[in-house]
């Protein structure tokens, strides 16, 4: 079973502006990986970051979604001194605090892949060396995971 957490912005993709092509098919992406999880061939993997960052959308809209998202997580992750010591780790790649937080999570709950939208932060996780996640987009997850 492929084991995925996916990060908020990911979550939120299908409600963002459809205002650029790479939008519009990640939004579909993000949906497709939804669905397969409703099938059973996905494990989402939810945790107590995603929860509190969802907690402060002022978007009632988008703290929904979210939620419906979340509540098909199969394991919610929490925070432990382990996994803010690893965070703290992230820091030092210019890896931003809540998303240092996320990645910990997702490596301290052995998933598969971390899937995000965020190209900065894709790019900084791919130069830790002792990184035990993949980071992936979700148009480069539903590829991988289609092959």
């Amino acid at each position: 079973m492929i084991k995925v957490y996916l990060d908020l912005c990911a979550i939120q993709r299908p409600l963002d502006t459809p205002n650029q092509v790479r939008v519009v098919l990640e939004a579909e992406a993000v949906l497709g990986i939804l669905s397969l999880c409703d099938a059973g061939l996905i494990e989402l993997v939810s945790s107590e970051a995603l929860v509190y960052e969802t907690e402060q959308n002022p978007l009632l809209i988008r703290r929904e979604h979210a939620y419906s998202v979340l509540a098909k997580a199969k394991m919610t992750i929490n925070v432990t001194a382990s996994v803010k010591k690893r965070a703290s780790q992230f820091l030092q790649h210019g890896i931003k605090p809540l998303d240092a937080l996320h990645l910990a999570l997702a490596e301290a709950s052995k998933v598969d892949y971390f899937c995000t939208c965020d190209d900065q932060l894709a790019r900084r996780a791919k130069r830790i060396s002792d990184l035990q996640v993949k980071v992936i987009s979700p148009l480069d997850l539903i590829q991988e995971i289609e092959q």
